[in-house]
């Protein structure tokens, strides 16, 4: 009997299991939104210039990105349990030296560290999701973990600004490094193993680079892979241009700022909740389509929109919003469709999905800032190219001629 056919359909949400996911998946959004408010005085103290800051932040998700693909391996084979208690571990580590840095050299090699350990959790917890879960559940679960996540953008900058004003920007890496901690106690003491006979069996069967090497082969894996990662790449573009186009171009104060940051965030999480909703009637493929048809479709009038100047920033800021919303609706579906193309490399697959969310999300990033010109117009065409591109990966490689999901 394969190790699917043992996946039952829950008869009600286990919320104790979505929060203790959920917190996993959190590492790199505090991570990198509670930090943001100390830039200045980061600076001011270890006296970095604007691209050494930068640097603190582009080092982050290099190493989310490698990380990945170490750890989602290392669960096929080793369990789900022991990579993530390693990597918080490291994470831990990293970031009490990251609040002793006396350098800017030293704290970007610390925050590289960082993010070394604190990829673990949202590579191996997606892994666990597939473990007990079928396609349609898993998207309905990963849809929840979304609500969890998408509440650090809302929380975490606040609370950098608390914690900032109340004992420097040392103590933020000082509480970053307690969450670890904390999030640590709770896997090791309620996380149970997940890793099935037939997944371990696999993976000690062949090594790390022979397995990517067949997930690479997989035309529908490589489709849900890249219509997950350029739709997610639109977020990550939001994300570094967002400061710049609110408050530079549009005039709105730190506080105006805040406030639509954290909007846009409730966006993205209410439309994962309307994604578990539709999946009580449509498969996850069936939401995908709509989703990325709809995607496209708000790119453009919001590329129009920016380009004309029509309307100013009250155009542009609801399409921004219905844009973003698409993640939502997609990273939940997109993740489950390539867990179910070969369940028995969950780990592995789910590493190539976040290495390449990331990759992505930092080249759509770079290239939004390389090409501003002071307008809503770079961020704009780079978001409207990743629409397009996702669209296209999700209807010519992973949708055509697919087969059932394995239950």
């Amino acid at each position: 009997m394969s190790q699917s056919s043992d996946i039952a359909r829950p008869s009600h949400t286990p919320w104790g299991l979505v929060f203790l996911l959920g917190s996993l998946t959190a590492f790199a959004p505090m991570s990198i939104d509670m930090y943001l408010p100390a830039f200045p005085s980061m600076g001011a103290d270890l006296g970095a210039d604007a691209g050494q800051q930068q640097a603190t932040l582009a080092f982050f998700l290099f190493g989310m990105a490698i990380g990945q693909f170490l750890y989602g391996p290392a669960s096929d084979r080793f369990g789900r349990r022991t990579p993530i208690l390693v990597g918080i571990a490291v994470y831990i580590a990293a970031s009490v030296a990251c609040a002793l840095a006396t350098s800017p050299e030293w704290l970007i090699a610390a925050r590289f560290v960082q993010a070394l350990g604190g990829c673990a959790g949202g590579v191996v917890a997606r892994a666990v999701v597939r473990d007990q879960f079928d396609h349609t559940e898993t998207a309905r679960m990963l849809s929840l973990l979304t609500l969890i996540m998408g509440l650090a953008p809302i929380l975490a900058p606040a609370a950098g600004t608390l914690v900032l004003a109340v004992a420097g920007w040392r103590a933020i890496f000082w509480s970053l490094a307690a969450f670890g901690l904390a999030v640590g106690i709770a896997v090791h003491l309620r996380l149970k193993e997940s890793r099935g006979e037939e997944t371990a069996a696999q993976a000690r069967s062949e090594t790390p680079l022979r397995a990517y090497r067949a997930l690479i082969g997989e035309r529908r894996l490589i489709g849900y892979a890249l219509a997950g990662a350029l739709n997610g790449a639109v977020l990550f573009t939001y994300i570094g241009a967002s400061s710049g186009l609110m408050m530079g171009t549009y005039g709105f104060s730190p506080t105006a700022y805040t406030l639509l940051f954290g909007f846009n965030a409730v966006g993205i999480i209410g439309a994962g909740q309307v994604n578990r909703m539709l999946l009580r009637r449509v498969s996850p493929d069936q939401v995908l389509q709509r989703a990325s048809v709809g995607g496209v479709i708000f790119g453009l009038l919001l590329m129009t929109a920016a380009a004309t100047g029509w309307g100013g920033r009250w155009t542009v800021l609801p399409l921004l919003f219905a844009a973003l919303a698409s993640y939502g609706l997609m990273a939940g579906n997109t993740m489950a469709g390539a867990l179910s193309v070969d369940p028995r490399r969950a780990g592995s697959i789910s590493a190539l999905m976040g290495g390449m969310s990331f990759g992505a999300g930092a080249l759509a990033s770079w290239a939004s800032g390389a090409l501003h010109d002071g307008t809503g117009r770079p961020m704009a065409a780079v978001m409207l190219t990743c629409l397009l591109g996702s669209a296209a990966a999700l209807w010519f490689l992973a949708l055509p001629g697919r087969r059932q999901p394995a239950p």
